[in-house]
Order: C-alpha cells, then sequence, then structure tokens
C-alpha cells in the first residue's frame, strides 16, 4: 500500500469516525428527543429555543452524514466548528480543559478535516 493509499484510509476514518461520535452522541439525541431537548437546549443568541435546535440538528445530524459521505466536507466542516466555539466559548465558558475535552477534541478533529479535506475515497468526487 502506497503512502497516499495510506493518508487516503486515514483521513476516511477520521472522517467516518469523528462523524459517527459527534451524529451518535449529540446528534441523534436531539434529533429523537426533540420535545425534550426544547426545554435543555441553551440559547446564547436569544433566537429561540425552536431555532437553536434546529441549527444545532442541522449541525450536528445532516452535516457529519455530508462528512461520512465525503460530500461538500469541507463547507460541513464550518457549522460543526461554529456550534463547537459557541458551546465553549460563549455557553460553557467556565468549563475547564478537562471538562471541555469532548469538544476539544471534535474541534481538532473536523478542523483538521477543514483544512486537509476529505482524501480521495469519497461518493463524488466533484462536491467534495
Amino acid at each position: 500500500m502506497n503512502e497516499s493509499t495510506r493518508q487516503d484510509l486515514g483521513l476516511l476514518f477520521l472522517r467516518i469516525s469523528g462523524a459517527l461520535f459527534l451524529l451518535w452522541v449529540h446528534g441523534l439525541p436531539k434529533l429523537l428527543n426533540y420535545s425534550e431537548q426544547l426545554q435543555l437546549i441553551e440559547d446564547p443568541f436569544h433566537l429561540g429555543a425552536n431555532i437553536t435546535l434546529l441549527l444545532a440538528i442541522f449541525a450536528e445530524v445532516l452535516c457529519p452524514l455530508l462528512i461520512i459521505a465525503g460530500v461538500l466536507v469541507r463547507l460541513a466542516c464550518l457549522p460543526i466548528l461554529a456550534v463547537l466555539l459557541i458551546a465553549l466559548l460563549v455557553v460553557h465558558p467556565e468549563w475547564t480543559l478537562f471538562e471541555g475535552q469532548f469538544g476539544w477534541l471534535l474541534l481538532i478533529i473536523f478542523t483538521t478535516l477543514l483544512i486537509s479535506g476529505p482524501g480521495r475515497l469519497v461518493l463524488g468526487q466533484r462536491f467534495s
């Protein structure tokens, strides 16, 4: 296996594992428990709980699915990074590095994908 193939496999693994993790831990619970999440979600910009939750679902459900498929990966990273930065710097500024480590690790993963792109193992090369 050549170096280029190993890099593409590494990016595929990073894309799928990071996106599935975000989808499973944050996205699907918001989507499947929408009414309950409306009562719990922070609304730091006073957009209303409904709009804030819909934006979070967009970033944590739709964007990870695009990333897994390798479609519009760099663009799909942007809403995820925005939600993570808002959560870490605006909603929970009191968190220590230890308390926010999951968010910081996701920030590292999706910033890496933003910089590197998806690699060659994607559904549609034209749209990556």
